[in-house]
């Protein structure tokens, strides 16, 4: 019986070592914190699972968040400038976001009572050999502590070499849900975005708020620079201030009486850089690492597929495994294969997304979506497909022949 170690144990890590016990493979999970620790540690991020990625869920007897509560079922969007445009798509199936110190902490308990193993200690590459000689195959699924430098960078998927957004991320009270329940994505020409999301977390249902500053002369790089610890009063009335002027359709639901941070460790400032590596690396012993999720590719948040390409990529390899059992550099290039067009469809749509400047043609598509109904779904069902997103977007010529097809 093969033998699997995993280091992460984010939900790339839980979803493979989940999928792996479902098909009794022994799995151990390396983690550098405990569940009690995640769950009353800072925010780690602001999450939305998509409807495959809650298929993916039930599937692993891991769906513990019923959607009519818990769910949202569409996104709305605002485009400012001289001629703002509202308009919604709606899904066909809601999708779910949860404070991963809820989620995370929950998963490694099922992940404990199928008979996996965690173990809490800290890993770094210098004792990937000294573990990898217990296991069959390690598979790497967090960047941390150099663990992504193990692999590789891909010049030819990762076009920057520093943030593209400035982000500030908080949990907050006191703003009333969109109606129906929805994420909205907002864009403030030449300043950046904002993703306002229905979120559960420890005080319940809150807002999630990521800012999406771009940098330079922005003026919402003021919330990233100014720390709520000093001043939460002055940090609080100055996300105000910034929705009131490039958000107006969320200033509108904010009742500025309750209007706060949930806590104080739900705050979370800084950027990503958006990043592509080498899918597997040979190590000095003679066996094999794969990198998965946050070690194998980080892309900025704006269109939410983090999380979600991370799930896909864990399915993909505990099918691989299950399949082949072998562990040779035969097995890392059927998995390379198996995710590639998945997963590089969505690191060139998002990085496409964050530009400086807006690309013509998607402010062709933004127009569409908001004069027709049917675009507007069809583009909004495509979170859960980057490939046929990256299909429409990634030409000109590609989204007028996907326009096209509609007006016939």
């Amino acid at each position: 019986m093969p033998n699997i170690g995993i280091v992460g144990s984010g939900i790339a890590g839980l979803h493979l070592g989940l999928y792996l016990r479902k098909h009794d493979i022994p799995v151990t999970i390396y983690s550098d914190k405990t569940a009690a620790q995640l769950a009353e540690g800072r925010l780690l991020n602001t999450v939305a699972h998509h409807r495959t990625t809650l298929d993916r869920e039930t599937e692993l007897g891991v769906d513990h968040w019923d959607l009519d509560e818990y769910g949202y079922f569409c996104n709305h969007h605002y485009i400012g400038g001289p001629s703002p445009m509202y308009f919604r798509g709606d899904f066909p199936t809601p999708s779910r976001a949860l404070d991963y110190r809820v989620y995370l902490p929950r998963l490694a308990q099922d992940f404990e009572e199928r008979g996996g193993t965690l173990a809490v200690r800290p890993v770094t590459p210098n004792n990937i050999v000294e573990l990898s000689d217990q296991h069959d195959l390690m598979v790497i699924s967090t960047g941390r502590a150099g663990l992504g430098a193990m692999f590789g960078r891909r010049a030819d998927k990762s076009p920057y070499d520093a943030p593209q957004r400035n982000l500030a991320v908080g949990l907050y009270h006191g703003v009333t849900y969109n109606d129906p329940k929805g994420l909205s994505l907002s864009v403030s020409p030449g300043h950046g975005e904002l993703l306002e999301i229905p979120m559960y977390s420890h005080e319940g249902h809150v807002t999630g708020l990521l800012f999406e500053a771009i940098p330079g002369a922005s003026d919402l790089n003021e919330l990233r620079d100014t720390r709520y610890d000093e001043d939460p009063a002055a940090f609080e009335k100055l996300v105000l201030a910034k929705l009131q002027a490039h958000f107006p359709g969320v200033f509108e639901r904010v009742d500025p009486t309750r209007f706060s941070v949930t806590r104080p460790q739900d705050v979370l400032q800084g950027g990503v850089t958006p990043v592509v590596r080498e899918d597997y690396t040979r190590l000095p012993n003679g066996k094999y690492a794969i990198a998965l999720g946050d070690a194998h590719m980080t892309v900025d948040p704006m269109i939410g597929q983090g999380a979600n390409t991370a799930s896909f990529s864990a399915f993909t390899v505990g099918e691989a495994i299950v399949e082949d059992l072998g562990f040779d550099e035969r097995l890392c290039l059927r998995i390379a294969n198996r995710r590639a067009g998945h997963l590089m469809s969505a690191a060139d749509w998002a990085n496409f997304m964050v530009r400086r400047e807006p690309a013509p043609h998607l402010l062709e598509l933004f127009a569409r979506m908001n004069e027709d109904d049917r675009v507007c779904r069809d583009v909004v069902d495509n979170f859960n497909f980057p490939e046929r997103q990256w299909d429409i977007m990634s030409t000109p010529e590609r989204t007028r022949a996907y326009l096209a097809s509609f007006a016939a």
